[in-house]
């Protein structure tokens, strides 16, 4: 499995993501949205993006684990955040780095009115690339 990161020349270079990746690799993992969520359903951080941000995260990681994929093999991602204002993405961003440190992956960020839940400040869903080491059955 191999992700190439690609900023073309034309194009401002981000700092926290890439603007193109080329993945290789025979299995694609899906995340759904993770929530700012406990492993028993409550709501973590209620009205702090920051501690929703961590959360968030956290458990985007935990089900990477459980898809067999790494952060590191990430190539998209979007994350939502409720009542977007322009001063939240340093926050955002802190918490994305815990995560993937210095890979970034292609992202969009969408500002919405609400998500699932009222309290929900954030949701981020993702997309791995990596290498199945089982054999696909010919029918």
């Amino acid at each position: 499995m191999a992700l190439e990161c690609i900023n073309p020349e034309n194009l401002a270079i981000p700092q926290t993501y890439s603007h193109v990746i080329v993945a290789t690799g025979s299995k694609l993992v899906f995340i759904a949205g993770q929530e700012p969520e406990d492993g028993q359903g409550n709501l973590v951080g209620a009205g702090d993006l920051a501690a929703q941000a961590r959360q968030v995260f956290t458990n985007l990681g935990r089900a990477l684990t459980a898809g067999g994929a790494r952060p590191d093999q990430v190539a998209k991602m979007t994350i939502f955040v409720a009542n977007y204002r322009r001063e939240h993405l340093a926050v955002i961003e802190q918490a994305r780095v815990a995560l993937f440190g210095d890979h970034k992956p292609v992202d969009t960020l969408v500002g919405v009115a609400t998500l699932s839940r009222p309290d929900f400040l954030i949701e981020v869903d993702a997309i791995a690339v990596v290498e199945d080491s089982v054999a696909i059955p010919k029918s």
